[in-house]
Formats: structure tokens, sequence, C-alpha cells
């Protein structure tokens, strides 16, 4: 079973991303991460979560399709941390739902790098199952 502990992480896709930066830190207090800008990435500390800007003519938003608004999406996926992130036991809970995950991969995540998986709910929600951030080399010699 798949054991989620919190929303890491919420991506959205927008059209004016300085509007959306300053509403986000000066009217919501969010501060400013981490930027990306070779590929269209601004992640936002919000709380122990990350809200992610991406704008809709950047590399990553350009992949999203249409605009947000009547016939395009605002929303790209929401992140779900959990907890413990077993890669096999996860694939299995999936493929038992009869839902294929992608490719596990290194992603960075409100707790930093570490281990995620894509996978689509039945309406085509694009969701990713997110595990701790890899160890860093002070902690694995302390």
């Amino acid at each position: 079973m798949i054991r989620i502990r919190e929303i890491d992480h919420v991506v959205l896709r927008v059209t004016d991303l300085d509007r959306m930066i300053r509403f986000y830190c000066e009217v919501l207090g969010c501060t400013i991460e981490r930027r990306q800008d070779e590929i269209g990435l601004v992640q936002l500390r919000a709380g122990r979560s990350l809200v992610d800007l991406v704008p809709i003519d950047g590399k990553l938003g350009r992949a999203g399709g249409a605009a947000p608004g009547k016939d395009g999406r605002n929303v790209d996926h929401i992140c779900f941390r959990v907890e413990p992130f077993d890669e096999a036991a996860i694939r299995a809970s999936l493929q038992a739902a009869g839902i294929d995950g992608g490719k596990a991969e290194s992603r960075y995540g409100a707790e930093g790098e570490g281990p995620s998986i894509y996978l689509a709910d039945p309406e085509g929600n694009m969701l990713e199952l997110k595990g701790a951030p890899w160890p860093t080399e002070l902690e694995s010699l302390g």
C-alpha cells in the first residue's frame, strides 16, 4: 500500500510569471527558493511545501499544451510525499490497480533531491509520488 505523508508540491502553469511571483510572495508570504530559468521553473517555499510556477512559454510550460483557460489547464501536477518510498511496493500497488507508473527518477521536491514516480489518475491528472531526499555527504559520514 502507498502511504501519503503530505503534499510535497503543486506545479502551476502560468501566463504572467512576474505577477504570480508577486502574488505568492507579497500576498501569501512565500519566498523564492530556486530558479531554473533555462527550463522555465520558479520554485517558491510555502511552509514545508513548494509551489512551482512554470511559465507556459518556457521549455516545461510548452510541454503542457494549451495555456490556462477554457481549453487549457493550469495545474501541471500534484506531488505527494510518500513514506516509505519502496519502489517495488509502489509499483506492485499501481499494477494491482491497473495503473502504469513512469520511470523512477531523481527530482527536486520540498525536502530536496530524491526519487519520484509520475502517474496519471483515472481522469488524466498528473501525480508524482516522491520519496525522501537522498542522504547528503555529511549525513552519510556522520
